[in-house]
């Protein structure tokens, strides 16, 4: 399987707007982040989107028009779900099959009735809704998928294992039990804002601690904001088997 992340920044995206920080003003392409999603392709064609959040339109525009059989929300926020509407122009492949937990569906019917009111008119998305809960798996074709609760900070949000390879933001803290559902994972994508504590969001050390304990061989972080540090020195701060993701990044899973 193939992972593309097309974006790994926090909910402001960097460079914030009207920002003159070091992170915000760098040259390198690396500190250029927009907001958190992913797609995964797997060798028999079948294609996951993870979250879509207000840069989806640009995230996807240099990729084929093909349909996407899943799209996996972790939560409701709109730097993870602001991008649905654009899912219009799919709309041509069938409904958009939609999975995520019950607070999340609840929230996107509220604030996109008229993706469901019944007898759509044209130019609307097509939406399907799958509500999906914690330990309970789902096949998506030839994959199976475990949906994780972990916690964002009193919300809980899902993150999503698929053989190997788990893929987690906005995470603050994890129970045992979640804990012990990624325990064998090879490959992981964690969210870390910063150095400095966040009520809701992990930090870079917590992070790390985090994949130390699951015993991930390869992890990616995340989610970054502009306090964090430039990409060239996070790589070389974080432990080996433990990498700075950036746009653009493409890794096999």
């Amino acid at each position: 399987m193939k992972l593309t992340f097309l974006g790994t920044g926090t909910s402001t995206g960097i460079p914030v707007i009207g920002c003159n920080c070091r992170v915000c003003t760098s040259s390198d392409k690396h500190d250029k982040r927009l907001r958190t999603s992913a797609l995964l392709e797997t060798t028999q064609g079948t294609r996951i989107l993870f979250d879509c959040g207000p840069d989806f339109r640009q995230q996807i525009l240099p990729f084929s028009f093909r349909p996407f059989d899943a799209i996996l929300l972790t939560h409701e926020h709109y730097d993870h779900v602001g991008g649905l509407d654009d899912l219009r122009p799919y709309s041509i492949f069938g409904s958009q099959q939609i999975y995520a937990n019950a607070i999340c569906t609840r929230h996107i019917k509220e604030r996109m009735p008229y993706c469901f009111a019944g007898n759509t008119p044209s130019g609307v998305p097509q939406l399907c809704l799958h509500e999906v809960s914690s330990g309970t798996p789902f096949n998506i074709n030839e994959l199976e998928i475990l949906p994780i609760e972990v916690m964002h900070g009193p919300l809980p949000i899902l993150s999503y294992r698929i053989g190997s390879f788990a893929y987690i933001t906005d995470l603050k803290t994890i129970s045992p039990e979640s804990e012990q559902m990624l325990h064998g994972v090879d490959t992981l994508v964690l969210n870390a804002l910063r150095h400095t504590p966040h009520v809701t969001h992990q930090t870079i050390d917590e992070a790390v601690a985090l994949s130390q304990r699951i015993g991930a061989k390869n992890t990616y972080l995340i989610h970054f904001n502009h306090d964090a540090p430039l990409h060239r020195e996070a790589l070389e701060q974080l432990p080996k088997g433990i990498w700075p993701a950036y746009d653009g990044l493409q890794i096999e899973v």
